[in-house]
């Protein structure tokens, strides 16, 4: 046999569409479906509420419940959403990250009771709390007892649940939030650094099983559309993990030294402006992750080409499913050795990215790790992010159809009854609430005091793994809003850094004179500077575009008010009446918009303050309309890239009901 070729093809990556929506019963039945249509494994997608720790009936919930991802209040709705798929033999992928320990004890528990031992449990749990504070934003607590939690969850896997990825370092959302390659590694692999030395600081793993610690670490990563970049920046990681295995923790074992990594291709450049392009956006974006053989993902998750439109339909999925599949099976890319070896120019690449990770990751040692440096590093992201905004606005950057290319055919896939995109039923929140209250009403509540209050102690006393009393509570029926109430009087409130305010001035003044000029003349006007709330209600922590919307708004000479995520509709509303703002500029990417921007108008209206709210964010052509009846007066989606003509259409709004007022 020649050495160009290998003697066996490669096994396959596992294959997972990530999924999950409404309640445990509906996407029970979708992950079965799936199953059936060849995924090899499955990635659980949890709500809002679920993710950040709050129960279907709190007030943050309203809205959200449901939406992005399934609702899971207790081990009934665990039960319910494996039913039928046995969890000794399957590969089970949480995106949780906050209640990381409340859903592994919910799976553990669900195990047990359904008599599997929880040494045979095979999967991961995302459970990286830096990347929360830096670009997802569905953190619960603060950082140190955030730390903690996952350090505990570590030691716990490593020592009871041998075959569990713990901790899966997400650089995803790094990327989203706009990190360069050599940005996403370094904070990636900082961050693994920064869980390693606090699972080795609490000291509840032996010495000799440190390699193991060190090989259930996994990454989350991200491949965006230049294919040949992020092969090499795939390549990169994998060294410069192995070097820090090797020389800061001493490990030896190479298959405890390997980069193993997963991977969902990039959502931040998918379309709305002819969504058909996302198809080979996504294609090409999977090569990179699976034509290096020695940097391959052993996980693959594909967005579906209208996730920039909305929620997925289940042949949406289906349809990024057999991308994987036809990759794995009908092409020759397992066959052969890695394809690279040798290049000069992925050689080059490789030196060139580890050279600039390396002097990144010393600025954020300098800063005190990867902990410590949460707001450095936000303030990176979003001046990066600001920067290849810039680069799409000015045509620098093509971006198919959304400003280049534009002239188009209508398209077929979104020509339907449901404008290609899948509307959850509205009537699974209530139905979620009163599904809570009569969970409550039948279980021990004795038990669940105590096991609550044994937590609560737990939680209390840092030398104390929190895992046995969290799978303790799990098992006497408390809640995911129980569980993390719990750990919030215990650990106290957190809201992580904006960025906005420690980004740098902008480079490209010259692209925002006209706007700056319309500012100045406009705040003449209503003799004041132009005064803008941005305002994210609900839990959705997407945070980008508000980023961005309030950076540039300040570039341009407006008095921004960003007080970041998770606001009530009365906290914005009173924010705007203390602060007396012009404008309210409003961001929801998770679905909420029609539940939580009306209730923002009405309350604005009833305080008395008639000003001009805008609204960004995920929103179909549909939603818009009823949007605008509710009194909102300009809605913008993904096709409105261009923000400094947002803001010059922010100023016209201003300056109108400035003209209005005064003829009244």
């Amino acid at each position: 046999m020649s050495d160009h070729r290998l003697p066996q093809p490669d096994r396959p990556w596992v294959m997972r569409t990530y999924a999950g929506h409404s309640d445990a019963r509906r996407s029970n039945e979708l992950y079965r479906k799936n199953l059936a249509k060849g995924q090899t494994g499955l990635s659980v997608a949890f709500d809002l509420p679920t993710q950040t720790g709050y129960d279907p009936d709190h007030v943050l919930a309203r809205g959200e419940v449901g939406k992005v991802g399934v609702s899971v209040a207790h081990k009934r709705d665990m039960h319910q959403l494996f039913d039928g798929i046995p969890l000794d033999e399957m590969n089970t992928s949480m995106t949780i990250n906050a209640t990381a320990a409340w859903l592994l004890g919910l799976y553990v528990t669900v195990a047990e009771e359904n008599g599997v031992d929880r040494a045979l449990l095979k999967g991961t749990t995302q459970n990286d709390i830096i990347k929360e504070y830096l670009s997802r934003g569905t953190y619960a607590f603060p950082p140190e007892p955030s730390m903690r939690l996952i350090a505990d969850m570590v030691a716990f896997s490593v020592n009871e649940v041998p075959s569990w990825n713990p901790t899966n370092i997400c650089s995803y959302h790094l990327q989203e939030a706009g990190a360069t390659p050599v940005q996403e590694i370094a904070y990636a692999l900082s961050t693994g650094i920064a869980v390693l030395d606090e699972v080795k600081a609490r000291g509840q793993v032996a010495e000799e099983d440190f390699p193991k610690v060190f090989g259930r670490i996994s990454f989350f990563v991200n491949a965006g559309i230049r294919l040949v970049e992020e092969i090499a920046k795939l390549r990169t990681m994998s060294a410069l993990w192995q070097q820090i295995g090797r020389e800061r923790y001493g490990v030896s074992d190479e298959k405890m030294l390997r980069f193993r990594y997963g991977v969902q291709v990039n959502s931040l450049g998918l379309t709305e402006a002819q969504p058909e392009n996302n198809i080979q956006r996504i294609v090409l974006e999977a090569l990179a992750v699976t034509l290096s053989r020695d940097a391959r993902a052993r996980a693959i998750q594909l967005p579906a080409w209208n996730e920039a439109m909305g929620l997925p339909r289940p042949w949406d999925q289906q349809w990024s499913l057999r991308i994987q599949q036809v990759l794995a099976n009908e092409t020759d890319l397992l066959e052969y050795p890695d394809i690279f070896e040798g290049s000069k120019v992925m050689e080059g690449l490789v030196e060139e990215l580890t050279e600039g990770a390396r002097a990144e990751m010393a600025v954020v040692e300098e800063h005190g790790g990867a902990v410590n440096a949460v707001p450095y590093m936000k303030a990176r992201l979003v001046e990066s992010h600001r920067e290849r905004v810039a680069r799409i606005e000015a045509g620098e950057q093509k971006v198919i159809g959304q400003n280049s290319y534009t002239e188009t055919e209508d398209s077929p896939l979104t020509a339907g009854a449901d404008g290609g995109i899948l509307t959850p039923d509205p009537e699974v929140e209530r139905e979620r609430v009163e599904a809570l209250a009569e969970w409550k009403a039948e279980r021990d509540e004795d038990a669940v005091k105590a096991a609550l209050e044994d937590l609560a102690t737990a939680a209390a006393d840092d030398g104390v793994n929190i895992m046995p009393a969290t799978i303790a509570a799990a098992k006497a029926g408390a809640t995911t809003g129980e569980w993390a109430e719990t750990m919030r009087e215990v650990f106290g409130p957190y809201r992580a850094p904006t960025g906005v305010d420690n980004a740098s001035a902008p480079g490209q003044r010259d692209q925002m004179e006209e706007i700056r000029r319309q500012v100045d003349a406009t705040s003449e006007q209503i003799g004041h500077r132009i005064k803008i709330l941005v305002g994210k209600p609900g839990l959705d922590g997407h945070s980008n575009g508000a980023e961005q919307v309030a950076l540039r708004a300040r570039d341009v000479g407006m008095e921004v008010i960003y007080q970041g995520i998770r606001l009530t509709p009365e906290e914005i509303a009173e924010s705007a009446l203390q602060e007396d703002v012009d404008v309210v500029g409003l961001s929801i990417l998770s679905g909420s918009h029609l539940e939580l921007i009306p209730e923002v108008v009405r309350l604005l209206r009833d305080e008395g303050v008639d000003v001009p709210v805008v609204v960004g964010g995920i929103i179909p052509v549909a939603d818009a309309e009823r949007l605008r009846e509710a009194g909102v007066a300009g809605v913008y989606t993904p096709k409105d890239f261009d923000v400094n003509k947002i803001m010059g259409e922010i100023v016209e709004l201003v300056g109108q009901r400035a003209g209005a007022g005064a003829a009244a």
